[in-house]
Order: structure tokens, then sequence, then C-alpha cells
């Protein structure tokens, strides 16, 4: 039998230094968690500490012998020696994170070792479909890599060191409790922005702007975070959604981009407009019935990964069989919400709507105009409904090309419902901010 990798030295040394300079616990508590001590005694003493440290306490021999005769992990008499060896093991704590990282290596080969003994189970059954297995596979190794070991509960004392370190950071710099931003400010303050794993469904009427709604916000966040924005395209080509967006940065009419008839304006325009998308880290994928499956492959090697746009739930592909459209959408409404805690990221997917609106008097969309499952709606974090009236009372005309669009926020589970009146600008396929009581500009 082979022994699986672990390094006892290395473990006693990063406990004895952290008791000899019990401020070293700052410096690895980013590093590694109790489940990364294979020694269940190890462990234990880890949790120790960081109860001791939560609570303000001093670290040492004496406190933390009460600690954990307190726990049970050792009785009256027991112990004591133990804890005094491992003082004694370094001379000092200089070394501490180099500790730290040898625990962590050590955790991560245990870790893909089980991984592996897992997909091997799975594979020698036989008892599911393959995407199943190349999809837990795929999920079990990359938790690994991103050092998510999901194979054990977390204690509460570590998520709460998390906690704190997370209220710091939000201290020095409380634009980050937003989330990412839409690009759109009067969104931005009933959302507070899209949280990292927020999924946010865009719903509404053919032809309402869900798609261009959608383009507007991820060229806001590529261009304003930097990070690379993936956008999967089921009824577009690659060539059109790029139509889109240029139309919508150069202000070119999108009629006559599709015909040629520019002006010698119209190509400044265009040549600007270009130039600025080019530097946005924004990735197309125009696959049609693409599974949600086969977009976690695609999305996992993309580094810097700042939001994922999905247009449209109707053409999606569910991956399993189901028995009718309803499961099937629920399938993949669900994996979407996986997709987006696993990833860190939030993700929109546009969904038409059905025609419930068409029948009542205010044709203001509802949630229960969602098509196919309510799934959907118990899964999305944000459901936001595009409306405009020029869509059914053809005499609202719009002012100098543009109209009102009323974005409607149905769903939010980070705060409040709430309308945001924006403007549309149908021939350049955008939509734009409007300051309280301002006119469009």
């Amino acid at each position: 039998m082979r022994k699986l990798p672990f390094s006892m030295l290395s473990e006693q040394s990063l406990l004895g230094a952290i008791l000899i300079d019990p401020s070293a616990l700052n410096e690895v508590a980013t590093t590694v968690n109790a489940d990364d001590f294979y020694l269940e005694e190890h462990k234990q003493i880890y949790l120790a500490m960081s109860e001791l440290f939560l609570a303000s306490r001093e670290i040492d021999v004496v406190t933390l012998i009460d600690r954990l005769v307190t726990a049970g992990v050792y009785d009256k008499s027991g112990g004591e020696d133990y804890l005094r060896t491992l003082s004694e093991v370094v001379p000092d704590a200089l070394n501490v994170k180099d500790y730290a990282r040898i625990v962590k290596d050590k955790s991560i080969l245990r870790q893909l070792i089980l991984a592996a003994n897992e997909i091997s189970e799975s594979a020698y059954s036989e008892q599911e479909a393959v995407s199943e297995v190349l999809d837990h596979a795929e999920n079990l190794i990359y938790q690994v890599a991103q050092g998510r070991n999901t194979q054990n509960f977390r204690p509460i004392q570590e998520v709460l060191q998390t906690f704190y370190d997370n209220l710091h950071q939000l201290q020095e710099n409380p634009e980050a409790v937003e989330g990412t931003k839409t690009g759109f400010s009067e969104l931005d303050r009933v959302l507070a922005g899209m949280g990292k794993t927020d999924l946010i469904l865009i719903g509404a009427r053919p032809g309402m702007g869900k798609t261009s709604f959608a383009l507007n916000i991820a060229t806001n966040v590529a261009r304003q975070t930097g990070k690379k924005v993936c956008f999967f395209s089921l009824e577009m080509s690659a060539e059109q959604v790029v139509s889109r967006m240029v139309s919508s940065e150069a202000l070119v009419n999108s009629y006559s981009l599709r015909t040629g008839k520019l002006s010698t304006e119209d190509w400044e325009h265009l040549a600007y407009a270009a130039s600025e998308l080019s530097k946005c880290n924004i990735l197309i994928d125009d696959t049609s019935g693409i599974t949600v499956t086969a977009m976690k492959a695609k999305l996992r090697r993309v580094e810097n990964l700042g939001l994922v746009v999905i247009d449209y739930l109707g053409l999606m592909q569910g991956d399993k069989r189901a028995e009718n459209r309803v499961q099937e959408v629920s399938q993949i409404s669900r994996a979407l919400k996986i997709m987006a805690k696993e990833l860190g990221v939030p993700v929109i997917c546009c969904a038409q709507l059905s025609r419930g609106p068409e029948s009542r008097n205010d044709n203001r969309p509802q949630l229960s105009d969602l098509r196919d499952s309510g799934a959907i709606e118990q899964d999305a974090d944000v459901v936001i409904f595009l409306y405009r009236s020029e869509y059914y009372k053809k005499d609202d005309k719009a002012t100098n090309g543009m109209s009102i669009a009323e974005v409607i926020v149905a769903k939010n589970r980070h705060g409040e419902t709430k309308k945001v009146n924006m403007g549309w600008n149908g021939q350049y396929t955008k939509f734009v901010t409007i300051e309280q009581n301002a006119e469009p500009q």
C-alpha cells in the first residue's frame, strides 16, 4: 500500500511557529485551512488556535490546552508535553510561510489522489452517461486546482476568519461590496452591482431589446474591469454580434451597417469604435444548441474571467434526456446557477417570455410569464424584464430616435425590486441611462 503524501515535520513546524509568534497566523490564514493537515490532532490544534485568535485571546500552551480539553481533544492530563514539543521544533517563525506552502502542497496532492480514485470508480461503474462522467471528473480536478476541497465541512472558525478578512478589504475599498457594475448607474443603485455568483435573467418579448441590453452590459463590464467577458450567442453568428456592438459604440445606424451605405463620418466613427472594442477582452462563442457542460468546459480554461452572458435560454440543450421541455429547462437553469457559483462570476442569461403580456391590458411582463418552467424564477438571483410602450402602442413615437424603456427588476435576492427608466435608441441598438429629472441625452 502506498502512503498518502504527508510531511510530519512541516505540520509540526507550522503549528510550532504559530505558538512562538501568534501573529504568524495572519500570514498563513489565507494559504492553509484546518483540512490541509493530515493528522486529526494537528487539525484540531490549528482550529483551537484559530478560535483563540478570533476571540483576541493569547495563544500559548496553557490557553491552547484549555481550549483542546474543552473541545474533548485531550483529557486534563494529556497533550501539554506534545504542545511544548511543537514550540521547540523551530527556533522562530521567520519561515512560517514556507511551512504553510509545504503543508498546502501535500494537501493538494492528497486531494488529487482522492479525486482520481473517485473518477476511476465512476468510470468503472459504467452507470452514468459519458458526458456526466467527464463533467464530474472535470469538476473534481477544477475544484482542486482552485483550492476548493468539497469533501469535508468547513468549520465556522475558518469561515469567520474569511469573513473578517473580507470586512477589512471592504473597509479599505467600499466599492468592492457593490460587485460588478452593469455600467448603467440607475440600475446599479438598485442592484448594488452584480454579485460574484449571481444568476441574472433578462426576460422580454421578441424584439424588445434583450440581446442589445446584454451586449451593452458586456461591453461596459469589459471596458471598466479589464477582465474577460464571455458571450455565448446561440441565435446570432459572431459577426452579427460584433455588428451590434459596433453599431452601439460608434452610433452608426445598424441598417447602414447591413447595407454598407456609410458616409465618411460613419467610417471615422466605426474606426474609433473598433479601436476601443479591440482593447476589450470579449470572447464570443456562436455554437448552436450548446449545453451547460460544454460551456463550463470552455469557461474553466479562461483566466481572469469577469462575466458570462448567454443569449438565450430557449435555444440551449440539456445534458440529460428529459420527458418534456419543462424538465429540461429546469435542469438547465439549475446547472447555470451551479456554474455561476463554481466559477465565482455573474452569469447573465436572456430568456423569451410567453404571450402573457399580450393578453393583459397592462402589457408589462410578470414573473409568471417566464417560459417553460417555474424553476427559472426560483434559481435566478435577479430577474430583469424589459418593457417599451411603443412596442404595443404605435402612437408612442420616439423623440429624436430615443424612446423610454422600462427596466423592471422583478426579483432581487439582495435588495429591493424597482422599475428603472432608461433610454432606448433602436437605430443604434443602444440603451442609455436617464438621470432622474433629466431628458435622455
